[in-house]
């Protein structure tokens, strides 16, 4: 027997509104955009840059971008999944690190780059 005086077990997961999981949906799939993106990026910095004046230079670049692509795609599926869960139960949707995440990661690629860079033929 339930508490709730409608019948329903409030433990139970609703059906949310279509339109919010079409939403949800639709940014989980803009945040994998964006992971191939950077995936790619990283590829294509160690097989189609010239060599830089360090050794390994190409790698040094293009391997924390194909890291960080990894990492924005297995964030944005725990995002969807922690967003899917609480639209279901009725709650506020969870603050998102993707942000953050996305953030530092290109500032981390910028100062490589930078110093990549700097460090060239004098």
């Amino acid at each position: 027997m339930s508490d709730d005086p409608q019948g329903q077990d409030p433990a139970q997961d609703d059906e949310p509104d279509v339109r919010f999981t079409y939403a949800n949906e639709r940014t989980f799939l803009a945040w994998n955009r964006t992971a191939l993106a950077l995936i790619a990026t990283g590829v294509a910095a160690t097989q189609l840059l010239p060599e830089f004046h360090v050794a390994g230079g190409r790698q040094v670049l293009g391997i924390p971008l194909i890291a960080l692509g990894a990492l924005v795609s297995v964030t944005s599926f725990q995002q969807w999944r922690a967003n899917e869960k609480a639209m279901r139960r009725r709650q506020p949707l969870p603050r998102s690190p993707m942000a953050l995440v996305l953030s530092i990661g290109i500032g981390v690629v910028a100062v490589i780059a930078v110093v990549l860079v700097v460090r060239g033929p004098k």
